[in-house]
């Protein structure tokens, strides 16, 4: 058992010396896949969320026809304890940058403005019993209205992720 024990070590000893196994097995960016190879990835419409100076978001859902809107983490934060949430009616035809809803708070109440035109689909009516959930997930659950939305190409004119956190670090 020793003889094996004596063949093993300077084995064990150059693997153990050499990089982790993970960053040798790293994807150069340049790596591209065989050609028919198929892809899982989504549209870019069915994973876009965009957003306005005025601090709301707004993300596609699958298909590019319905989108959600609610306002940001830094407007939640803003706003300090939700207390109150007005939801838009259902077949309300809105406009973008008209109020959709208001967001009512402990220091202030706001409006929810469009980023887009369209039609609300509904509400979210889990704010009509728990309007905090728009603190605790503003740009999750906590979203104001699904809508179908008028012209997607509404949504170029909005600001990316990156775009939008240049406005609040300003």
């Amino acid at each position: 058992m020793s003889s094996v024990a004596r063949a093993i070590r300077p084995f064990a000893s150059r693997v153990l010396s050499q990089k982790p196994l993970a960053s040798a097995c790293q994807v150069s960016p340049a790596f591209r896949f065989p050609r028919g190879t198929r892809s899982f990835s989504q549209s870019p419409l069915s994973q876009l969320k965009k957003y306005t100076e005025s601090h709301e978001w707004i993300e596609l859902a699958d298909g590019g026809k319905t989108a959600k809107i609610g306002i940001t983490e830094y407007a939640a934060h803003s706003l300090g304890d939700v207390v109150f949430v007005e939801l838009p009616e259902v077949d309300l035809e809105i406009v973008a940058g008209e109020p959709v809803g208001a967001v009512e708070s402990v220091k202030s109440a706001s409006d929810v403005l469009s980023p887009v035109a369209g039609k609300v689909i509904k509400g979210n009516s889990i704010l009509e019993d728990k309007a905090k959930t728009i603190n605790e997930s503003p740009e999750g659950e906590g979203w104001i209205a699904e809508i179908e939305v008028a012209d997607v190409a509404e949504l170029d004119a909005l600001l990316d992720e990156a775009a939008y956190k240049e406005t609040i670090d300003a």
